[in-house]
């Protein structure tokens, strides 16, 4: 996360952006099944588990669990995996950061996306 992802003090960032990244993996994940971008429609839920910052590095992963007709229901979470290292005893800021050895998670989320079948181009046995 950038410093322009930064919303609130003490550079804590918004938790909307992490949705922002799970509808960039719907898109993909919609792509991939469909050939196709499809639509978000709606989020079932949303967990919000531990804060974000700015200079933290985020993977955001998707898995699509059920299709329908035209609904792709999907979960996703997005995880911590490098944060930047404190300011040094006098109050600079380092340029450092570390590899989280077990990631943190930081966002979970469930949601429904819509391809109309007019747009699908691949077709699949669906599970519906």
């Amino acid at each position: 996360m950038g410093s322009h992802d930064a919303h609130y003090a003490g550079n804590l960032v918004d938790g909307a952006r992490m949705l922002a990244l799970f509808g960039d993996v719907a898109t993909e994940l919609l792509i991939r099944f469909d050939g196709d971008e499809g639509l978000f429609r709606a989020y079932e839920s949303i967990e919000f588990l531990a804060p974000v910052f700015a200079g933290d590095y985020i993977e955001a992963y998707g898995k699509l669990v059920r299709a329908g007709k035209s609904s792709r229901s999907m979960e996703f979470e997005a995880r911590k995996v490098v944060q930047p290292l404190p300011m040094d005893k006098g109050g600079l800021a380092v340029s450092s950061a570390e590899f989280l050895n077990k990631p943190i998670v930081v966002c979970r989320a469930k949601g429904t996306c819509v391809t109309p079948v007019e747009l699908q181009r691949f077709k699949h046995k669906l599970n519906a």
